[in-house]
């Protein structure tokens, strides 16, 4: 019997303190991606099983939910918050980060169904998840290494509630 494809507890972060959630958010995108590996590795050795294919629900679930509401959280904060810092540089940045949003969008189109083939079909076919994983780490070093640090000085503790207070709105939490 092989040994099943487990998650490891996700970091927890709350809605007051956006930022914290925002970068527990990658936490959890790393741990995904970790997974996919994992996948594919276990699709070789044991075919698509059912840990395999709760793997590849979970990884779903993950992406499906999680992963647009986090661009959201971006999109409707972070970037904003840069573009009126009026800095060429940054705005370069908040570009370049609002394009990888759109390209993450159309790679996991393209490895969801790969990945519900082996969730729902039983497919041993190991996922293509390589470029899309690639694409989620260079994405997470900008923001976590300019976009974060420098909307953080943009917003005060006021506006930093709000974002918090409106991304927990946008999950129905109160």
């Amino acid at each position: 019997m092989s040994a099943p494809i487990t998650l490891h507890a996700s970091p927890t972060a709350g809605f007051d303190e956006p930022f914290e959630m925002l970068a527990a958010c990658h936490e959890r995108v790393l741990r995904m991606l970790g997974l996919l590996q994992r996948l594919a590795e276990h699709l070789a050795d044991h075919g698509a099983d059912e840990p395999a294919r709760q793997a590849a629900r979970d990884v779903m679930r993950y992406f499906d939910i999680a992963g647009p509401a986090h661009h959201e959280d971006e999109e409707r904060h972070v970037f904003p918050a840069l573009r009126a810092m009026a800095d060429q540089a940054l705005l370069t940045v908040v570009g370049q980060l609002h394009d990888d949003h759109l390209q993450m969008a159309k790679a996991w189109a393209a490895l969801r169904q790969e990945l519900a083939r082996i969730a729902d079909a039983g497919d041993a076919t190991p996922p293509r998840w390589s470029a899309f994983a690639a694409l989620y780490r260079a994405h997470i070093a900008t923001e976590e290494g300019i976009a974060y640090p420098a909307a953080q000085c943009a917003l005060d503790g006021a506006a930093r509630t709000r974002m918090g207070h409106e991304m927990a709105r946008r999950r129905g939490v109160r």
